[in-house]
């Protein structure tokens, strides 16, 4: 089985040195080289890597790359079937995912999604529009019905809900990740046509990397509701962080959302 897990790079870093991983240097596009491979190379839309974000990397695999099985991690965020104790205890890129572990998993799941983000007391929609924008939710709908109106229904159903797979990680089939990105792209594409970015800042700019996160959702929603995609085929599988999260001022900023509609001015 070939697999290839991207790791979507920004900057020079460690990587798990496992073959299945490919580090990826995203948004190369007239940038000076990271000693990875870039996604500025063949078919590719690097250059829109600053509202795309780490999507530009995943078109690319899409168009360029040739394996049985395709995922998408982070430089910071990986996979990982093991506990906080053995991260500590071996380090973090010793812990990331690896080829035996994911063998194992692919036994029992067709798609590896990370465990889901709870939010408890709201809705998908009710946070997306306290902290960023709900006229880019409300745009994303109608994106839906003038290039895919069939997944209207299952928008719907995960918008009001309270939990969801996040961060735009996934490994499965390399065929169904074709499909998938095949349906995301043009949406998306419909989507950057309606938005006006033209007051907003680099940060408010990556919306259609924060919405993408969103969409993966409701296409897998779409896949199990017609069949082609059991739910028992989708594997939540742990992750891990390599850094640290700056928790007060990410709960700080979550209140001031939804108390005083403070939008989030930068990522945590």
């Amino acid at each position: 089985m070939n697999a290839k897990i991207l790791i979507a790079c920004h900057k020079a870093c460690d990587v798990p040195l496992d073959e299945i991983y490919l580090p990826l240097q995203v948004g190369a596009y007239g940038k000076e080289s990271i000693g990875f491979r870039r996604d500025d190379e063949g078919d590719n839309m690097s250059a829109f890597n600053p509202y795309y974000c780490e999507l530009t990397g995943l078109y690319w695999a899409w168009k360029n790359l040739s394996c049985d099985y395709l995922g998408l991690v982070h430089y910071r965020r990986y996979f990982t079937v093991h506990d906080k104790k053995y991260r500590i205890d071996h380090g973090p890129l010793n812990s990331a995912l690896s080829r035996p572990e994911l063998n194992e998993l692919l036994i029992h799941h067709k798609v590896l999604v990370p465990e889901k983000r709870h939010y408890y007391i709201e809705t998908i929609w009710s946070h997306y529009s306290h902290t960023f924008s709900e006229e880019q939710l409300v745009e994303t709908r109608k994106s839906l019905e003038a290039v895919s109106p069939e997944y209207l229904e299952s928008f719907d159903v995960f918008m009001k809900g309270t939990s969801g797979y996040m961060f735009n990680m996934f490994i499965m089939p390399k065929d169904l990740a074709d499909q998938y990105c095949a349906w995301l792209f043009p949406v998306l594409h419909e989507l950057a046509g309606r938005v006006d970015i033209s007051g907003m800042d680099d940060f408010q700019k990556r919306y259609i990397g924060r919405i993408s996160e969103r969409l993966f959702n409701v296409w897998l929603i779409q896949q199990v509701k017609t069949g082609v995609i059991r739910e028992e085929e989708i594997g939540e599988v742990p992750y891990f962080y390599r850094g640290s999260v700056d928790w007060r001022r990410k709960i700080t900023s979550f209140l001031n959302a939804k108390l005083f509609h403070k939008k989030y001015e930068k990522s945590f």
